[in-house]
């Protein structure tokens, strides 16, 4: 039975009707306005802010000396153990001393000996010289012969030459006497600093041979006060000094920072000793090249350690009490009477979010700037936008003058006041419904901490 007229039509319409439903929904969808993204903003805050340069450094002792064996032989008594503090002087081992006492004792005896045959040449001497004087008188009186006075100043002569001779070797005995006397005096090893023993290498009834390298015996190193070896790199070494404030942190103790002045820069690396002059060009280019910096710390409870790892920062310059903003804030450079040019590159300016100028990640100090010296304000070149929430909760722009930036914090020096909020970044309502709902907290986002 075919359908009526009516009720075919009824079923045109509707469908009909909607389709143009389905496709206004499309057209709306399609049109629809992106939501406005949300600000994230983090308060201007008072503060301290430092512009240092980071290395990681190696404890060392301020003095370390190797204590040797002079002598041969069997070492029968240790008085040390390590750790133990000594005083310089004070005995730390002794050495099998028969040999150098049977040395000793031979030494004398040719010295006596010696000794011996100088007095029996004095006598000698003596009646040779009687025996010229009479033959002098004889022959002035020719009493005697001239052979007779030539043979009896000759016989003279000898004994004053065996006379010398015997006052050579005489010197000669005094010498190896007191050879034999200072290798005697090396069976007793004493400690030639104060320190701490912070090595025993040999132990007692141990055999040391110091005919070709004195036997190493044990380590002595001062601990009160202890030299850190710091690796600056090639970037970095240009900014210090020597005299620059200087402070380190251990693994142990990262809260605790110990601090010092600068006490001098190695003109070349430490690789320097190792290389050869043919192949020195060749590895700086193809490794990295680091600078030991060194400065010294007290260290009276002992608590630094030698080779513990510092964590070094050098102070190049600190400001106190100033009113500090994140890096990611500062928008494009602008000019002292103006912003710069609107194609400058700086987050919320046309770049990428987040991103900083190139130049805004050089800490710098408007005083100290080269240009103040040509006639021209330091503070010019320190000049940028940044974007403020303004009274109606809107981001404005604002010109703003910085001092010190360290790539995490900017000092502001005109143009902000302490609580503005300015804009550190954009969040759109996609990118919070991905992050499930929970708004980072703008401070998380590089800006200062209370």
């Amino acid at each position: 039975m075919k359908p009526s007229l009516p009720r075919t039509r009824r079923g045109r319409v509707l469908l009909a009707a909607a389709i143009a439903v389905l496709v206004a929904i499309i057209v709306a969808w399609a049109l629809r306005k992106p939501e406005a993204p949300t600000v994230a903003t983090s308060p201007v805050v008072r503060g301290d802010l430092e512009q240092t340069v980071d290395a990681t450094g190696v404890i060392d002792a301020y003095k370390l000396v190797t204590v040797g064996a002079q002598a041969s032989g069997r070492i029968t008594s240790l008085k040390v153990q390590l750790g133990d503090v000594v005083k310089a002087g004070d005995l730390i081992a002794e050495i099998d001393s028969t040999t150098q006492e049977n040395s000793l004792r031979n030494a004398e005896a040719a010295l006596e000996n010696i000794r011996a045959q100088r007095a029996v040449q004095e006598a000698t001497l003596r009646e040779a010289e009687l025996a010229f004087q009479r033959q002098k008188t004889m022959l002035a009186e020719e009493a005697t012969s001239r052979a007779e006075y030539e043979s009896a100043q000759a016989r003279l002569a000898t004994s004053q030459a065996q006379i010398r001779a015997l006052d050579a070797q005489i010197k000669q005995r005094e010498t190896e006497l007191g050879t034999a006397r200072a290798n005697l005096g090396y069976t007793r090893i004493t400690a030639p600093i104060d320190g701490t023993v912070v090595a025993v290498v040999a132990e007692e009834g141990r055999t040391v041979n110091a005919n070709q390298s004195a036997p190493t015996i044990v380590k002595l190193a001062r601990l009160d006060l202890v030299t850190v070896n710091a690796e600056i790199s090639e970037a970095d070494v240009v900014k210090i000094k020597p005299g620059m404030p200087v402070y380190f942190t251990t693994l142990g103790e990262p809260d605790r920072k110990y601090r010092g002045t600068l006490r001098t820069i190695n003109p070349a690396p430490a690789s320097i000793a190792t290389e050869s002059t043919s192949s020195s060009g060749s590895s700086s280019a193809s490794t990295a090249v680091y600078y030991n910096a060194l400065f010294d710390v007290e260290n009276p409870d002992g608590t630094l350690r030698i080779d513990m790892t510092a964590q070094v920062s050098v102070q190049l310059a600190e400001a106190k009490g100033v009113l500090l903003v994140p890096a990611v804030a500062l928008g494009p450079k602008a000019g002292a009477e103006g912003p710069g040019p609107r194609g400058a590159a700086g987050p919320g300016a046309g770049g990428e979010r987040g991103q900083r100028p190139a130049d805004a990640a050089a800490p710098q100090r408007p005083a100290a700037a080269p240009g103040e010296a040509a006639g021209k304000p330091a503070a010019d070149g320190n000049w940028y936008m940044v974007r403020v929430l303004g009274k109606n909760g809107q981001p404005e722009p604002r010109r703003i003058r910085i001092g010190l930036n360290n790539g995490s914090n900017v000092e502001v020096l005109e143009g902000l006041a302490e609580g503005d909020k300015v804009v550190v970044g954009e969040v759109t309502a996609a990118e919070s419904a991905a992050r499930g709902g929970n708004n980072r907290n703008p401070m998380m986002m590089g800006g200062p901490r209370r």
